[in-house]
């Protein structure tokens, strides 16, 4: 993808320019916001100690990321309660593969589910790295470090839990039940605002060259562990090139939801609506702070 000029300012970008950047900072922070949620449920439920306190690592640290990112769309004049606590639950932009409840006190669905998304992650941050909009760019290095925590949390509890006859079976379950929903994470939100991003130069790789890259990665790595794609709805030869690789029926990015999306955004925002409230206590310093 061929360098783009440098993007100015908040203030100064075009209105088009605005809707590109907004689109691409919600795909970020509400991945993140929502995968952490649900990390959270696993607290003191996880199998041993140390996993248990990495988990909740983990989860702190995607709260923060999201927090990054929607502080950026803070700029634009939005504030905490209208980008989480009083957004439409019809509106959020993020992957199914965030908002799926876990298996029933399955650790190999936490895993699986992890091993997914920290790839994928973890590739549209080295996207991200030269993005045209400073603001982004100059985010990206802090993200990226803790991402590779994560990424060799998950990686390392896959082999693990591989190497036994009856957790592989589980983590067979898994990546045959999450693996679809995974591919939604390089899903388009708008095609035209997708292209946009692109042209401007806000990421260095379209979402059609980071699926490659990610599935490149995934795939000889669970096979590696005794997994396979083929029950995944994957092609028998999966062709990356290939714009209908099966997707679940709900998308997120498109603000297509399973159910199980609404339940969960009433969970979080119940004590924030009890209480009656119309803003939100920050509990972070403002990353421009710092």
């Amino acid at each position: 993808m061929a360098a783009a000029k440098q993007l100015p300012g908040p203030q100064e970008l075009s209105d088009e320019e605005r809707e590109a950047v907004e689109m691409l900072l919600y795909r970020l922070a509400d991945d993140e916001f929502v995968i952490a949620d649900r990390y959270t449920e696993w607290q003191v439920y996880a199998p041993t100690l140390e996993s248990d306190l990495a988990l909740a690592n983990i989860a702190q640290d995607e709260l923060g990321h999201a927090r990054l990112w929607y502080d950026l769309l803070e700029d634009f004049g939005y504030d905490e309660p209208d980008l989480i606590w009083e957004r439409d639950p019809a509106a959020w932009r993020h992957s199914t593969l965030c908002e799926l409840p876990f298996a029933d006190g399955d650790w190999a669905d936490v895993i699986v589910r992890s091993y997914l998304y920290d790839e994928a992650e973890f590739i549209r941050l080295q996207a991200l790295e030269d993005s045209s909009y400073p603001r982004l760019r100059d985010r990206v290095e802090k993200v990226l470090s803790e991402e590779r925590y994560h990424r060799e949390h998950a990686r390392s509890w896959l082999e693990r839990l591989c190497e036994d006859d009856d957790t592989r079976a589980r983590m067979q379950d898994a990546v045959d039940r999450l693996l679809p929903y995974a591919l939604t994470l390089f899903a388009p939100t708008d095609e035209e605002v997708e292209d946009r991003i692109d042209d401007l130069g806000l990421r260095t790789e379209n979402l059609l060259s980071m699926r490659e890259a990610w599935l490149d990665e995934v795939v000889p790595t669970l096979e590696a562990n005794g997994l396979h794609v083929e029950e995944a709805q994957l092609p028998e030869q999966y062709d990356v090139h290939h714009a209908d690789l099966d997707l679940p029926d709900e998308v997120g990015r498109d603000t297509s939801h399973t159910d199980a999306w609404f339940e969960l955004h009433e969970d979080f925002t119940r004590s924030y609506r009890e209480l009656g409230r119309h803003k939100a206590a920050k509990i972070m310093k403002d990353p421009d702070d710092e």
